[in-house]
C-alpha cells in the first residue's frame, strides 16, 4: 500500500512541475501539495 501511495505522489508532483512549466501556476502548486500529502502524509496515515 505504501509503495502505491508513493507512486501516486510521484506522478502528482511530476504533473505539477509540468503544469508550472506550461504556465498553469495555480494548478501546478495544487498538484505538488496534494502529491506531498499523499506521499509522506498518506503513508504515515495508512500505516
Amino acid at each position: 500500500m505504501a509503495f502505491i501511495l508513493w507512486i501516486i505522489a510521484a506522478i502528482l508532483v511530476i504533473s505539477g512541475i509540468f503544469a508550472i512549466f506550461r504556465k498553469q501556476l495555480l494548478w501546478g502548486i495544487v498538484l505538488i501539495v496534494v502529491g506531498c500529502l499523499v506521499g509522506p502524509g498518506g503513508v504515515s496515515l495508512f500505516t
